[in-house]
């Protein structure tokens, strides 16, 4: 038996009335929510093809009222991806953290599920999304895209816009394998510091190589927290407490850490201080008021992008050494740190030193990103290091400070 379009009666107080309206083919249901703040009455309206639709939807939108939550009926995913990306990352990097989710969720997710209600979205939906980009992305991507959908939803339910987190109900499928974690051996890593001798590189590949010090640690890297005597019985060391991600903080609480040097690094970091000097003195320039360790030939801090392309012009030299074998295109910046713990390893230090070093919060994290670099135990870092490098990562090769990173 179908509905019959019938004229509309005039509601009696607090009642909910459901009318055909000729104008949009449909059936309206106006629901009585008592009262606004400015003691304005709060009547809502729903529409159907058919006064059955229209009740459902009249309970449905009661049923979210008692909850406290008033889902938006044509509040998208991509609504809430974009909310949350404005208002649920501030004080994040803009560069680092906010733009590698916009640039995920662009790409993989807001194309895909974006147009769909929130209120309407099932973790039957989230299922195929990801099981249809799993042909193509590495199974970390589709982790981190079902982190941004669950964060991006937590985020609307905090602000009364979506009842339920679908998206914790859905687990990541397997994806492609993922672009494996990769160390230079000792060889490679001396060819590597000889080839960057005449560069502005060379002392942040050194601390990179044997300090183990994040690249976006390294770049903000000042002066003031770099310790090059022994004082008080405390040996030379770096103090690791600031990054490149906005207002300085660490990637995690044990990243901000103090790590002694090797003699290695000292040596350097203390001719590095010289030329620096000269540098300026030269150019007719005061001391950076920023006091960085690195910087361009115009004092400026080191862009990630310049960095990446020098270290891999570096490879490229070293590669042409007898008996290396290095696709430049196939290294980062990054790889120095999978580097240093590999090298560390090899040399017996155990995992929960390693870990200390790093500024990893455990030994889990150690084990599991770099597990193909790891080694049964012994020793300790900065002593290792001057072991396993010696004399022969030091030769000289020519002035540093030749070459140029860009500003």
């Amino acid at each position: 038996m179908t509905d019959t379009p019938q004229r509309a009666r005039r509601a009696g107080h607090g009642e909910d009335t459901i009318y055909w309206d000729a104008s949009k083919n449909r059936y309206v249901g106006a629901v009585s929510l008592g009262f606004a703040p400015d003691g304005k009455r709060r009547r809502p309206k729903v529409y159907g093809k058919t006064k059955a639709e229209v009740r459902q939807k009249i309970r449905d939108l009661k049923k979210e009222v008692q909850s406290g939550v008033r889902a938006p009926a044509n509040y998208t995913v991509a609504d809430a991806v974009n909310d949350w990306l404005e208002r649920g990352l501030k004080g994040r990097d803009e560069k680092g953290t906010v733009g590698k989710n916009r640039s995920m969720a662009n790409k993989h997710l807001i194309p895909f599920i974006g147009k769909a209600k929130l209120k309407d979205l099932s973790a039957d939906d989230v299922d195929d999304w990801l099981d249809g980009r799993s042909d193509f992305l590495a199974t970390r991507t589709l982790r981190d895209l079902l982190a941004i959908l669950r964060r991006s939803i937590a985020h609307a339910q905090r602000r009364d816009k979506a009842a339920r987190n679908v998206a914790l109900l859905v687990t990541a499928p397997e994806g492609r394998p993922g672009r494996p974690s990769k160390a230079l051996n000792l060889e490679q890593a001396k060819a590597v510091l000889i080839a960057a001798r005449p560069s502005r590189l060379y002392a942040y590949l050194v601390l990179s190589f044997l300090g183990g010090v994040r690249t976006e640690e390294a770049r903000p890297l000042t002066w003031d927290h770099v310790f090059l005597e022994t004082k008080d019985g405390i040996p030379p060391h770096v103090a690791v407490w600031r990054s490149v991600r906005k207002h300085g903080d660490t990637k995690t609480r044990k990243s901000r850490r103090t790590i002694a040097l090797p003699q290695m690094v000292v040596d350097v970091l203390e001719e590095h201080m010289r030329w620096q000097k000269k540098e300026r003195a030269a150019q007719g320039k005061e001391w950076s008021p920023t006091g960085l360790v690195f910087t361009t030939r115009s004092g400026e801090p080191l862009d990630a992008a310049n960095v990446r392309r020098d270290f891999r012009a570096i490879i490229a030299k070293a590669a042409k050494m007898p008996g290396i074998e290095l696709k430049p295109q196939e290294w980062t910046t990054r790889e120095t740190r999978t580097s240093f713990v590999s090298l560390l390893s090899d040399h017996g230090v155990p995992l929960e030193t390693i870990a200390l070093l790093v500024g990893h919060s455990s030994q889990t994290t150690t084990e599991v990103v770099y597990r193909k670099q790891l080694r049964p135990v012994i020793t300790k870092g900065a002593e290792a290091m001057d072991v396993i490098f010696g004399e022969e990562g030091g030769e000289d090769a020519g002035d540093p400070g030749q070459g140029d990173v860009e500003g």
